[in-house]
C-alpha cells in the first residue's frame, strides 16, 4: 500500500513540475464515439512525448456545430488555436481574412521542417491555395467506395464485384431474382452521386475549376452526364434496383439488414460496417459509366482538416506547429488510418501500413487509397471550393428527392438546383468581395 501512495505522489510531482512550463494549445474537434477517444489518445501521446506544450482536445459536437462555435468564439476573441472544419467549409474559412493562419506559413515561421511533397496530392489538393500551398492540415479524409454483401452475391451466383454502373444494374437484377429486395442504397447522395460522379468522369461540377478559380464560379452539375445518371437512378428507385435511404448515412441499416446487397458510402464507413455486418463483405471502387470514360479519374475527398486560427501567442503557435509535425509522422498517421478507416495523408503512412501487412490482413481497406491516387488530379477532380456549400447541398438533396419520388424529371430538377445554388454562390460572393 505504502509503495502505491509514494508512486502516486511522485507521478503527481512530475506532472506538476512539467505542468507549469507547458504552453496550452486548444484543439476543437467534431469526432464523437470511438474516433473521439482516439483523438484524446493522439493528443495525450503528443503531450507525453515532450514537456513544452500541452494539446487540449475539446469535442464541440458535429461538423456544423464545431464550425459555428469557432466562428462565435472568434468574434468573442476566445477562439481555439486549432479547429477541425469539414471540407464543405473550406471556402468559408478561406474567405475569413485575418481569421486563419495558413499552415504553410505557420510551419515556415515556426521553423518546423515542412515538405509539402510528402503528402498525397489528391488529399492535400482540396486544401491548397492557387499556388499549391497548404492552407490547412488534412486530418480525416475519406472518399466514397462501394460495399457489397459477398454472401448474397454468392447465393445469387455473382462472381465479381461491379466495376461500372451497367454492372451495378445487372448485378442488382441478379440479386433481386435470388430474393433480395433491393440492389443498392447510398449514403450522402450529393457527395457520392453528383460531386464524385462528376469527378470520376472528369466532368465539371462547377465552373472555374469547381470554384478553385475564384468566387465567380457557377454550378454546372446539370450537364448530360449528371442528368443521365440521375434519370437512371430515378428509374432504379421505381423498380427497387436503388432504394433511397435519406440524406446522411442511414442507408447503412438497409445494408446491415441485408435488404440491399450493395451500399455506396464513405471509405471511413469501413469500421462501422466491420462492426455491424453479420456477413462477409467486400469493398470495390466507386462505379463509373462505361462508354463515358476510357479510364475513370480519381474521386474527391470528404472529411475534414485542421485550421489554425489567428490571435494566439508565438509560443502557442510553436506548439501548434510542433503538434502538426507530430500528427504527420508516418507512425501516427498509419495508426489513425488503420483505426478509423480514413485515408493516410502521406505516402510514408501508406507505405508503412502496406509494409505492416495491414491491407493484406484487412481486404478492402486499400480500395479508397488506390482510387484516390488514380492519375493526376485535374481541375475537375482536385476538389470543390464553393461558398455556402452546406446550403447548396440542401438544395441538391431536395432536387434529388423530387426525382426519386417521381414528381420531376432529372433535367428539370437539376436545372432548378443549379439556379437556386447559384443564388447562394452570388450571395457568398457579395459578402466576401
Amino acid at each position: 500500500m505504502h509503495h502505491l501512495k509514494l508512486a502516486s505522489v511522485v507521478v503527481g510531482l512530475s506532472v506538476a513540475s512539467s505542468g507549469f512550463a507547458a504552453t496550452e494549445v486548444a484543439w476543437w474537434h467534431a469526432m464523437g464515439g470511438a474516433n473521439g477517444e482516439k483523438v484524446n489518445e493522439i493528443a495525450k501521446a503528443f503531450n507525453d512525448s515532450q514537456d513544452a506544450y500541452s494539446v487540449k482536445p475539446v469535442y464541440k459536437g458535429n461538423y456544423t456545430e464545431t464550425m459555428t462555435s469557432a466562428i462565435a468564439a472568434f468574434r468573442a476573441k476566445q477562439q481555439p488555436a486549432i479547429v477541425q472544419v469539414f471540407e464543405v467549409g473550406t471556402a468559408s474559412m478561406m474567405a475569413a481574412k485575418g481569421a486563419i493562419y495558413p499552415v504553410h506559413q505557420l510551419m515556415r515561421e515556426s521553423g518546423q521542417s515542412f515538405d509539402e511533397s510528402t503528402y498525397l496530392s489528391a488529399v492535400t489538393g482540396y486544401y491548397t491555395d492557387g499556388d499549391g500551398k497548404m492552407l490547412s492540415m488534412p486530418f480525416n479524409s475519406s472518399t466514397p467506395v462501394l460495399y457489397y454483401n459477398k454472401d448474397l452475391f454468392a447465393k445469387a451466383g455473382i462472381k465479381h464485384a461491379p466495376k461500372t454502373w451497367q454492372d451495378v444494374e445487372a448485378v442488382s437484377k441478379q440479386l433481386q431474382a435470388s430474393g433480395v429486395s433491393c440492389g443498392f442504397t447510398t449514403a450522402w447522395q450529393s457527395w457520392v452521386q453528383l460531386e464524385n460522379l462528376s469527378a470520376r468522369h472528369n466532368v465539371p461540377f462547377a465552373t472555374l475549376d469547381n470554384g478553385f478559380g475564384g468566387l465567380k464560379t457557377e454550378l454546372a452539375f446539370n450537364g448530360p452526364l449528371q442528368v443521365a445518371h440521375v434519370t437512371k437512378m430515378g428509374e432504379w428507385q421505381q423498380n427497387g434496383i436503388f432504394s433511397y435511404s435519406g440524406r446522411t448515412n442511414d442507408g447503412a441499416a438497409k445494408f446491415y439488414s441485408q435488404e440491399c446487397g450493395m451500399f455506396t458510402e464513405s471509405s471511413a464507413g469501413y469500421a462501422g460496417i466491420k462492426r455491424n455486418a453479420t456477413f462477409d463483405f467486400g469493398v470495390a471502387e466507386l462505379p463509373y459509366w462505361q462508354g463515358q470514360v476510357k479510364q475513370p479519374s480519381n474521386t474527391i475527398i470528404g472529411g475534414a482538416s485542421l485550421w489554425v486560427l489567428q490571435g494566439h501567442s508565438e509560443e502557442e503557435y510553436k506548439g501548434v506547429a510542433s503538434f502538426l509535425s507530430y500528427l504527420s509522422r508516418a507512425s501516427v498517421q498509419a495508426d489513425w488510418h488503420q483505426f478509423s478507416g480514413y485515408l493516410p495523408i502521406t505516402k510514408a503512412a501508406y507505405d508503412l501500413s502496406k509494409g505492416q501487412g495491414f491491407y493484406a490482413a484487412n481486404p478492402g481497406t486499400e480500395t479508397g487509397v488506390v482510387q484516390m491516387t488514380t492519375g493526376t488530379p485535374t481541375g475537375n477532380t482536385k476538389g470543390l471550393r464553393l461558398g455556402n456549400f452546406v446550403q447548396i447541398r440542401g438544395v441538391i438533396d431536395e432536387a434529388l428527392e423530387s426525382v426519386w419520388s417521381g414528381k420531376v424529371d432529372a433535367q428539370t430538377a437539376l436545372n432548378t438546383a443549379v439556379e437556386r445554388g447559384n443564388a447562394q454562390l452570388r450571395r457568398f460572393e457579395k459578402a466576401n468581395d
